[in-house]
């Protein structure tokens, strides 16, 4: 019963507190509009989510959500620091290819789109097999050591999650 009427739970609640973004204003009647919104609108989309990943451990996914933001943080500054301080010819862009073990697309996306919100590293381009991933890398010494760290704090979380 609780399946059919919250396919999406965590949709459900992610249409809710947009909702309540969008309205700016909590009230009774806008909550239980967002509520509705969050019953109705994964209902009517679930046919189209046919075999969605299960989110295994949700303790893993708010240690991953704070390992993101602290790495965000740290790259910040790390970028802020080159722009200020390294001359044009001492900067090494690099691109990295990383190979994947994951193989959701969710987990995938994910994964991409931390890169991305990442300082200093952008997600460029997914192999047509979804194998491995091109990443572009502001100022990279070593280019095996940034593949590598890809992998071990986000890669190996995302395959705890998803698994």
């Amino acid at each position: 019963m609780r399946r059919k009427l919250l396919p999406h739970p965590i949709l459900s609640l992610t249409l809710l507190v947009i909702w309540l973004m969008l309205v700016n204003k909590v009230t009774v009647g806008n909550v239980l509009l967002g509520a509705i919104f969050g019953v109705i609108v994964p209902i009517l989309t679930a046919p189209y989510w046919p075999g969605r990943p299960r989110i295994q451990n949700y303790f893993k996914v708010v240690e991953y959500v704070l390992v993101v933001l602290w790495d965000i943080v740290v790259a910040n500054f790390h970028v802020a620091a080159i722009i200020l301080f390294k001359r044009n010819k001492d900067i090494h862009a690099k691109w990295v290819t990383v190979p994947l073990d994951v193989t959701s697309p969710e987990a995938i996306t994910i994964l991409a789109g931390t890169i991305t919100m990442t300082p200093g590293t952008v997600s460029a381009m997914l192999s047509a097999d979804g194998s491995s991933v091109l990443v572009h890398c502001l100022d990279c010494e070593d280019p095996d050591a940034v593949r590598d760290e890809i992998k071990n704090r986000y890669e190996r979380r995302l395959k705890e999650i998803f698994s």
